[in-house]
């Protein structure tokens, strides 16, 4: 499987890359995906939400009438849950929203969703670029040449680059991210998906691990 290098005109080069259908060309996992993607977004909650309950509400405790004879409900106090201002019953409290899952179920989560994407061609290989200082103009006239106006577009590095990152941070559908850093939310979340020529080995070695 090979995919056509092309140059920040949007041409081809005339050079391939080489894909490992292991990676690029498997049967899609959805519920890999899935998994993947739900640990993503559960770690981004910070889980701060708390209500009072009964015993942490400022009020009297005491008893409002009689238990008896009234020929209405037993009321205790006013802090009671029925009554407004009181706590509240099994209200959220603090916690940590993250999960684990696997190496391998994460790789296989990945690989189904690049999968997915070869099928649909939404995938590119882009020779390495520069930019000499952050420029934002210059990155929209790069994507715009690639034919990715008003897509979402993922660039994938193959190091860090501080002009290449700045110049993209101000558009609100492209996203600049290193090969190490990508989560399968990345890649379902663009679409399209640029991989520069230096990126995709690397990455491709990732996931052999």
């Amino acid at each position: 499987m090979e995919l056509v290098v092309l140059n920040t005109s949007g041409k081809e080069t005339g050079r391939n890359v080489s894909l490992d259908e292991a990676i690029f060309g498997i049967e899609p996992n959805q519920h890999a995906v899935y998994l993947e993607v739900k640990q993503y977004l559960a770690a981004q909650r910070q889980g701060t939400h708390k209500s009072k309950e009964r015993n942490e509400i400022s009020g009297s405790t005491r008893k409002l009438k009689k238990q008896k004879g009234s020929g209405s409900a037993r009321y205790g106090s006013i802090k009671s849950p029925i009554f407004r201002g009181g706590g509240r019953i099994f209200g959220p409290k603090p916690r940590d929203y993250r999960f684990k899952l696997n190496k391998a179920l994460k790789r296989l989560a990945k690989k189904s969703v690049l999968s997915q994407k070869m099928r649909d061609n939404s995938i590119k290989v882009l020779e390495a670029f520069n930019f000499d200082a952050p420029k934002t103009k210059e990155f929209i006239t790069l994507n715009n040449a690639l034919g990715f106006e008003g897509k979402k577009s993922l660039y994938i590095l193959p190091e860090a680059n501080k002009n290449v990152y700045l110049s993209s941070r101000n558009l609100a559908k492209v996203k600049v991210l290193t090969y190490n850093e990508i989560s399968s939310y990345d890649l379902v979340h663009a679409g399209e998906i640029i991989f520069l020529e230096g990126a995709i080995e690397k990455f491709q070695e990732n996931l052999r691990k």
